[in-house]
């Protein structure tokens, strides 16, 4: 008979294996990012250090807890704890670090001239991804039509005839800048609401990640104490059980 509650093992198991799995999406989901981290740098975004930070931390804490409910060792189970605990402080700071960085990437949205967003437009990957949007959407640059220099795309052009389904306002039309190329007629509304809608997306789910994962840190927390306790008490009935047999 085993030292821990066979149904609390078993419970403990699955959920490291199922963040062990998610360290290693995590993993691959950075390595992934880390192609347009300048891009994200770029408008106020976080860096991808902390990430891989994360990613990995997951990954090997998980396998820690694994370990330590397979030996059912009270040494890995502390150390276990230990981790959770840290955790639980560092997945409420990044929580609020989140939070602070939104507000910094709003406040960019909000001020973006096209000098700042000319740079950013220089890869070429970008460009394609902007033009794309401005199809998809109806609408021309982030900051303004001047973003694209002297030069307006294709993409940029508007009917009136032309409608969008996403009720932000596009698919209205206005003439092209005096001196610059391209059609005569463009999308009159920025995709800069666009794009920071989703922006503003993926911090939304950030945050509920960091602090959805403090509150799994504290479940977890609580669990491998209480998995302790176990093996501490059966240590102990085993050794008054062979004393009084010595005796």
């Amino acid at each position: 008979m085993g030292k821990i509650n066979g149904c609390l093992k078993c419970l403990f198991i699955f959920f490291n294996v199922i963040y062990a799995i998610l360290g290693c999406v995590l993993v691959y989901g950075t390595a992934r990012a880390t192609i347009y981290s300048h891009q994200l740098s770029a408008v106020g975004g976080p860096g991808l250090g902390w990430a891989w930070v994360f990613a990995i931390g997951m990954l090997g804490i998980s396998c820690l807890g694994i370990y330590a409910a397979c030996s059912e060792k009270a040494l890995m189970l502390k150390i276990f704890a230990g981790f959770m605990g840290v955790g639980m402080i560092i997945m409420l700071i990044f929580g609020i670090i989140m939070a602070v960085t939104r507000n910094k990437v709003r406040d960019a949205f909000m001020t973006l001239t096209s000098e700042y967003v000319k740079p950013i437009l220089e890869d070429e990957e970008m460009r394609t991804m902007l033009q794309a949007i401005q199809e998809a959407v109806q609408c021309c640059g982030v900051a303004s039509a001047e973003d694209w220099g002297n030069e307006i795309p294709e993409s940029c052009r508007c009917s009136r005839s032309s409608y969008s389904s996403y009720g932000l306002g596009y698919g209205q039309c206005k003439s092209k800048p005096q001196g610059f190329k391209g059609p005569d007629s463009i999308h009159a509304q920025t995709c800069s609401d666009f794009i920071y809608m989703y922006v503003d997306l993926a911090f939304k789910v950030a945050l509920g990640f960091f602090f959805g994962f403090a509150v799994t840190a504290l479940l977890g927390l609580l669990i491998s104490l209480l998995m302790i306790h176990q093996v501490k008490r059966h240590d102990g009935a085993g050794g008054s059980s062979l004393a009084m047999k010595g005796y």
